[in-house]
């Protein structure tokens, strides 16, 4: 088996799994049938239990101001040739307590929809989809190079470092509710943290937006005129509420 054919194979999302979201700060994203992810599973591998199975390693839950998200992280693994893979990660999350309108709406789903995100992030790693995400992702991939060998003999192993986590998709949607709350736009977020698209952001920093919201006062109402910009926000924005 050649190294990209299983990624050739479940790379394309057929037409009846997308669905556009239209509106809001996703607008114009893509949402992915969860169910499709399954389906792919089980016609590489075969039926979960059999030739594939996930266990959850670890759950939590993060407190921003009144809002609580809650978080999992499960293990993926496949059998291919007879042997089982190494585990596959992925890291999910949803809403646990979000701030509406008309108060506080507590899910009791969330950790069920945590599952769910943290399974499309570790089939995101096998290519499932990733026709979707590469628009996205080809900015942080695009134009590396490999080492060149430079003459000597002296061997050194690699220095492994751990990648960042980014932002799930429960995290983006925690951002674009308080933009939503506070009047500030995503191009104001992104020249904040320096990225060139929300998928980027990383967790650390969602938990330092989060808190800067924390700090940000609603947006004026519509029917009092239009609100005063927000002052420009200096590189060094520990600290610092948007408003």
């Amino acid at each position: 088996m050649g190294n990209l054919e299983i990624y050739e194979k479940v790379r394309t999302v057929p037409q009846e799994a997308q669905k556009r979201i239209n509106g809001g700060r996703m607008n114009g994203k893509t949402d992915i049938n969860p169910m499709w992810r399954i389906k792919v599973l089980t016609e590489l591998f075969g039926p979960c239990g059999v030739g594939w199975y996930y266990k959850p390693v670890r759950k939590w839950t993060e407190t921003i101001g009144s809002e609580t998200a809650a978080f999992v992280d499960i293990e993926l693994y496949v059998k291919l040739d007879g042997e089982w893979s190494m585990p596959i990660s992925g890291t999910g999350g949803n809403m646990l307590a979000a701030k509406e309108k008309s108060g506080i709406y507590v899910s009791d789903e969330c950790y069920k929809m945590a599952t769910t995100d943290a399974i499309s992030v570790a089939c995101k790693q096998l290519g499932i989809g990733s026709d979707i995400y590469w628009s996205a992702d080809r900015t942080k991939y695009d134009g590396q190079r490999g080492g060149e060998c430079d003459g000597k003999t002296e061997k050194r192993e690699p220095q492994r470092q751990r990648k960042p986590q980014l932002v799930t998709e429960a995290m983006i949607k925690a951002l674009c509710k308080e933009m939503d709350r506070t009047g500030t736009s995503i191009e104001k977020v992104l020249s904040v943290v320096k990225k060139q698209e929300v998928e980027q952001i990383t967790a650390e920093e969602y938990v330092k937006l989060m808190k800067k919201f924390e700090k940000t006062p609603d947006a004026p109402p519509i029917d009092n005129g239009p609100a005063p910009p927000p002052p420009d926000i200096p590189d060094d924005y520990e600290g610092l509420p948007f408003a």
